[in-house]
């Protein structure tokens, strides 16, 4: 790829790029991360996967301002059309979108091309780890969502039933899981190692919100008159 091509459109990414969660420095890190992948696979189109890469969360802005929307759908369209207005070929933005497409953890189309399976991965290996708490607790700030659900009985949920978002139920769901739905190998033993730094902060978190709960409720009892 050209430094012309490149800086085209890592210039429309920018633009579209505006939450903090899904940041700029979030799509460098999956790029990053896709070309460490990329150098154990064979028969990788590097252009196509470089320009999927920036472009894959361009549909972050418009999921926010509305949840019911896919951003992988409205991504993949946009980066579509932007890619034919600047007179790529349709064959390449058309493989573009298909990776976008493909890329979301809870959407239903799964990737084909070895382009789409090695974005779904580096996207996947910045929801693990340490990383991947960061991002979460950051993105469930900004949509106002909380840390944790309680139960009927008003003690604190470990979030695997809940049906109400909070970060405990989005770890229960996405982060404890996604460790099982890699599609390279490269990526699945990445992910791996930063597995334990995950497990273990939501374990502390969930440790200590409870004795609060636990120890703090019975005294308050006792300093309540009726």
């Amino acid at each position: 790829m050209k430094q012309e091509t490149y800086q085209l459109i890592e210039s429309y990414m920018n633009d579209c790029m505006k939450d903090s969660a899904h940041d700029k420095e979030h799509v460098y890190r999956v790029l990053y991360n896709a070309l460490n992948i990329a150098d154990t696979e064979e028969n990788v189109d590097y252009d196509i996967l470089i320009t999927a890469c920036l472009l894959h969360d361009i549909g972050r802005e418009e999921q926010f301002g509305d949840p019911r929307l896919n951003h992988a759908e409205i991504g993949a369209e946009k980066a579509y059309q932007f890619l034919i207005k600047h007179d790529f070929s349709e064959e390449m933005a058309d493989k573009v979108r298909m990776c976008i497409r493909s890329h979301r953890f809870r959407g239903n189309d799964k990737p084909q091309s070895i382009e789409a399976k090695i974005l779904f991965d580096a996207d996947k290996m910045d929801a693990s780890g340490a990383v991947g708490i960061a991002r979460t607790l950051i993105y469930k700030g900004q949509v106002g969502e909380p840390l944790y659900s309680l139960q009927p009985d008003g003690m604190v949920s470990d979030g695997i039933n809940d049906e109400e978002p909070s970060f405990f139920q989005e770890y229960k769901y996405k982060l404890e899981n996604l460790y099982d739905y890699f599609y390279t190998r490269k990526g699945a033993q990445m992910a791996k190692e930063r597995r334990q730094a995950a497990v273990t902060f939501y374990n502390d978190i969930l440790r200590e919100v409870k004795e609060a709960y636990t120890d703090g409720k019975d005294k308050l009892r006792l300093q309540i008159e009726e």
